[in-house]
């Protein structure tokens, strides 16, 4: 990890499972230290899913169990009467011009999976409706971390992950 250009976080599962499993391996610190890098204009990083959700300080999933802490607050239980977990295709809503969106349409829809959100904040790059805005994006320096699920969102997803890739040729080594 310490010699890879860039590091993905991503995540499939519980919170609680995630935080254990990155313990048991000893990579808590290493990918703590990654974000904060990254956070920093250092080595890009980006978080899949549940690996957005790390980020934070915790989880009402599983709320004992401490995230990575890199970012402020803490994931919560989709608000409002909705199905959870949400299973669907959804609508980005971009809040701001970020490179994770370069070359994406007027109306980009990407695959969700998740029952738990990061809350609306000044990282939030952006949103979708799921009965309320919900927070499908986050950006910090060269930390990217998305809800969303890019690779199974078609062409959408897959211009995602290339502009990723793409950030990886342009952080000076």
């Amino acid at each position: 990890v310490a010699r890879a250009d860039g590091v993905v976080l991503p995540g499939v599962g519980a919170f609680g499972r995630c935080v254990e499993a990155l313990g048991s391996s000893g990579l808590t610190g290493v990918a703590t230290d990654a974000a904060l890098e990254a956070m920093g204009g250092g080595r890009p990083f980006l978080g899949i899913c549940v690996g957005l959700q790390l980020l934070y300080e915790g989880s009402g999933e599983c709320p004992e169990m401490l995230g990575l802490g890199v970012m402020d607050g803490r994931v919560d239980l989709l608000a409002g009467d909705v199905k959870r977990p949400q299973m669907q295709w959804n609508r980005l809503e971009c809040r701001r011009d970020h490179p994770m969106f370069d070359g994406l349409g007027e109306e980009p829809w990407t695959y969700f999976v998740h029952s738990y959100a990061a809350a609306v904040g000044p990282d939030t790059v952006a949103t979708c409706r799921y009965g309320t805005e919900v927070c499908a994006a986050v950006a910090r320096g060269n930390l990217w971390a998305c809800q969303f699920h890019p690779e199974k969102s078609g062409d959408t997803g897959l211009r995602i992950l290339a502009n990723f890739v793409e950030a990886l040729t342009t952080v000076p080594a």
